[in-house]
């Protein structure tokens, strides 16, 4: 997946220049999950949500909230990465590039992720078995996410990036009455 297809230019430069400095140190895949950890934060409370993004509060209040937060309890890298991002009023794209970040990483280690939608919840050999098929077929490690939705009756549908294969029961169900439709004599 490429990054830059879904996030805003600014959140993949600084993606792109977190992951080198990770990479340089052998923190990649930690500090992803720091990041995630950041960003579950930042999302789970809204009021701390505006305070990052809102511009009338000052570059210095900002830098002492997120000592008082942060110092600490992040590793020194996402500690200087938070106060660039600060220094720069750019601390609203967190979220943003958490996800570039982990778009670029998932790319760097030959993952992918997959989003599976079953009506019924399937087993984890099952599970195993649709991971393997896709992670084949698109020639990467698939990471794959279930979701249920017990309107697609049966089969599967799978979403990659953009790409959607649908598989289920319902979508064959529509073409079958589409072709019935489309084939009945006019009158």
């Amino acid at each position: 997946m490429n990054a830059s297809q879904h996030f805003s230019a600014a959140a993949v430069a600084y993606a792109k220049t977190l992951l080198d400095l990770a990479n340089e140190r052998q923190q990649a895949e930690s500090l992803a999950q720091e990041l995630g950890q950041l960003q579950e934060i930042v999302e789970s409370n809204p009021t701390f949500k505006t305070i990052l993004s809102d511009p009338a509060i000052g570059s210095t209040e900002r830098t002492a909230l997120l000592e008082k937060i942060f110092s600490g309890n992040v590793s020194p890298l996402v500690w200087n990465f938070l106060r660039v991002l600060n220094s720069r009023g750019s601390l609203k794209l967190l979220g943003e590039i958490a996800d570039a970040y982990e778009d670029l990483l998932n790319d760097q280690l030959g993952k992918i992720e997959v989003d599976v939608t079953v009506a019924h919840k399937l087993p984890a050999n099952e599970l195993e078995e649709v991971r393997q098929h896709v992670g084949k077929a698109l020639r990467k490690e698939a990471v794959v996410h279930q979701y249920v939705d017990e309107s697609i009756i049966g089969g599967l549908v799978v979403r990659v990036g953009d790409q959607l294969i649908d598989a289920s029961v319902r979508s064959q169900l529509q073409s079958m009455k589409q072709q019935l439709l489309s084939h009945r004599p006019n009158k």
